[in-house]
């Protein structure tokens, strides 16, 4: 049953990726580009996603267990590392120079976009990599 509701979540979060524009990169450059023609459509929709977020959160804190898990798997790290900060800055740099992050790409790459492939093929190289510092 949790295949069934991670499917229909990600169905649901790549349709709304595609419908608020954040799958097509030139809109997401435009939206990064504050020198030239700034397009600040997409700031509606991070405003949207963080207001859901919020409410979201807070319903799930309230709940004594999941709907279909026996557990919540929330975030529970709180400090800032150095990994933390270098990874931030590298996903930072690269959503800036492409115009695509892991959402959008895994959209762009079940559509066979060749931008989308190549940037999901690069990102899970660089999460292999890490995997293989690490230990992980």
């Amino acid at each position: 049953m949790n295949s069934v509701f991670s499917l229909l979540a990600g169905l649901i979060f790549g349709l709304g990726l595609i419908v608020s524009g954040m799958a097509n990169p030139g809109k997401v450059l435009g939206f990064l580009d504050i020198t030239r023609q700034w397009d600040p459509s997409l700031a509606l929709v991070m405003v949207g996603a963080i207001a859901v977020g919020l409410v979201a959160f807070r319903l799930v804190k309230r709940l004594p267990k999941p709907l279909a898990a026996s557990t919540f798997f929330l975030p529970v790290k709180t400090h800032l590392d150095k990994p933390l900060v270098l990874g931030s800055l590298l996903f930072g740099v690269g959503w800036g120079l492409s115009g695509i992050c892991p959402g959008p790409a895994l959209v762009l790459f079940s559509l066979g976009s060749v931008k989308g492939i190549v940037f999901f093929a690069s990102m899970l190289a660089g999460m292999l990599l890490y995997e293989k510092r690490t230990g992980r």
